[in-house]
């Protein structure tokens, strides 16, 4: 009997306790190592989506914002940008969409001075909004291959 608790304990231990640093972020979160620092990838990202006509709306600069009150942070900033088309129908589908909207990447550079490039999968909002309209998950479809693109543009040098 104690064997078998010593084995589920084990278990669960390997499975449950992969650490802080694991590159698998989650099942609903997408994650690409960037070749670029993460000044150079938010440059680039705003680049591109100039050039595919998407608009970016704000960067938000958490280490920025926590040295204001003397946290000391990695490098970590969120670029929030909207593909006004395919946002419009999407909130059209569900208004709880908005909760989602604008579309969103996490640029973050670990202490060893690697960024990675992370966003929720689109995908996602078809459970988590609960779209089942062959429309909207098609648009929903559009959008992960989009986010992919640009992640996997943006990461290269």
């Amino acid at each position: 009997m104690h064997f078998k608790i010593w084995i589920t304990i084990t278990l669960i231990a390997l499975v449950g306790f992969g650490g802080c640093e694991s590159k698998k972020r989650g099942g609903f979160l997408e994650s690409f190592e960037s070749q670029n620092t993460l000044p150079e990838a938010i440059a680039k990202l705003k680049k591109v989506l100039q050039a595919k006509g998407m608009n970016q709306i704000t960067i938000i600069d958490h280490q920025s914002d926590a040295k204001k009150i003397n946290i000391q942070l990695k490098p970590n900033s969120v670029v929030a940008f909207e593909n006004q088309a395919a946002d419009s129908q999407l909130i059209i589908c569900n208004p709880s969409m908005g909760l989602d909207l604008p579309l969103r990447m996490l640029f973050d550079t670990n202490y060893e001075g690697h960024t990675t490039i992370t966003y929720t999968n689109p995908e996602y909002w078809s459970l988590k909004h609960n779209i089942k309209d062959k429309q909207c998950l098609r648009i929903i479809t559009a959008l992960a291959l989009e986010m992919r693109e640009l992640a996997q543009e943006v990461s290269k040098k």
